[in-house]
């Protein structure tokens, strides 16, 4: 039986075919790997206007007339640093509301501290969140304002537009876990209290390390995060603005950050395996978060390849809230793609400025 033509020793034009491709990919290593170590990331002008222990907020310098009254702040989640709202000029969520004309605002958590390992939700969201909105609302001269809200950060928001309804004007929920009743997510299933103690990680370790965090996440998708991926870059290695994106995106990755502990208890606990939050039965530092006050208008946005949040977790929260002004964006996208994706910036990002510039 003659050699298969798919395998590239089997004859030997194939043969010099495959030293050939090697050989390219050598002579240009040092100087891709130069490239990728030289990235920067977080390049829109910023300033920091207000610093509370660990946490910053963030104003950034617009990019020409402020054409809305209402600012926008947004809100990342607590276990990755917000630059991906940020990652490179052409692939910048923020840049493309400042170039719609919204005064944009960015709340970064930071880290926390062996001492912060007893912050719980309410610290994060009744606390740190809600200075913040003060410190916006006071600058700009406004009694609400709008908050967008991605991942985990959008659960803080739902939560905190409950709280405190008169001080947000619209709420953007972007890939936010917010009903995990129907979600059959292997996040969430790792997650049932038949598997899994949430108070385990934190008794071992106070905050839950960014390692254990990132270890997870790898493990939803193992195949794409360890091989996949990889073998994109060597087939573009000679794509330099390829290898640029390709170095941000793992530079994001790998730049976690510890979780407090008695938050990511109680996030567990509370949220996965009791769905407080949709069933309307959650309860922080004895006040009862009413999603029936989410009144303002909401925008989600959800990722239909998204499998870190399935738009399952995500879309079935409008319907338990009584805003008369709710909508939902479903983008073909996974979870970090919205945010990062050429395609988003060209079709999703507009239409999302358009709604919010309506309400504004």
């Amino acid at each position: 039986m003659p050699p298969s033509p798919r395998n590239p020793f089997a004859v030997p034009l194939q043969v010099g075919t495959f030293m050939s491709w090697m050989s390219t990919k050598a002579a240009i290593a040092p100087k891709q790997f130069a490239r990728m170590q030289s990235v920067e990331v977080g390049q829109t002008p910023s300033e920091v206007i207000y610093e509370e222990n660990s946490i910053q907020l963030r104003h950034y310098e617009p990019l020409g007339e402020i054409q809305y009254d209402v600012p926008l702040l947004f809100v990342y989640s607590l276990i990755n640093k917000p630059y991906i709202f940020d990652l490179q000029p052409d692939r910048s969520v923020i840049r493309r509301f400042l170039e719609c004309g919204f005064d944009v605002y960015l709340l970064d958590w930071g880290e926390p501290t062996t001492l912060d390992a007893s912050l719980r939700i309410n610290d994060y969201v009744s606390r740190y969140l809600d200075n913040c909105v003060d410190v916006v609302s006071d600058r700009c001269s406004v009694d609400s304002i709008s908050i967008l809200g991605y991942c985990m950060g959008g659960t803080l928001t739902a939560i905190y537009a409950a709280l405190h309804p008169e001080k947000v004007e619209n709420l953007i929920l972007l890939a936010a876990g917010l009903d995990f009743e129907e979600d059959t997510g292997i996040l969430t299933h790792w997650s049932r209290e038949e598997y899994f103690d949430e108070e385990d990680i934190p008794a071992a370790y106070g905050n839950v390390p960014a390692e254990f965090l990132d270890f997870v996440f790898v493990l939803l998708e193992p195949v794409d995060n360890t091989v996949t991926k990889y073998a994109m870059l060597s087939d573009r290695f000679e794509d330099d603005e390829f290898v640029e994106l390709f170095a941000r995106m793992e530079r994001w990755l790998r730049d976690g950050v510890d979780l407090a502990g008695a938050t990511y208890s109680e996030f567990v606990n509370d949220l996965y395996q009791h769905n407080e939050l949709a069933r309307n039965e959650l309860v922080i530092d004895h006040t009862h978060v009413d999603i029936e006050n989410i009144d303002m208008p909401v925008l989600q946005i959800v990722g239909t390849h998204d499998h870190l949040v399935p738009p399952v977790t995500s879309k079935p929260f409008n319907d338990l809230i009584p805003s008369d002004d709710t909508e939902v964006i479903e983008f073909a996208s996974g979870h970090v793609g919205l945010s990062v994706s050429s395609k988003a910036h060209a079709e999703l990002w507009p239409e999302a400025c358009e709604w919010l510039g309506d309400r504004s």
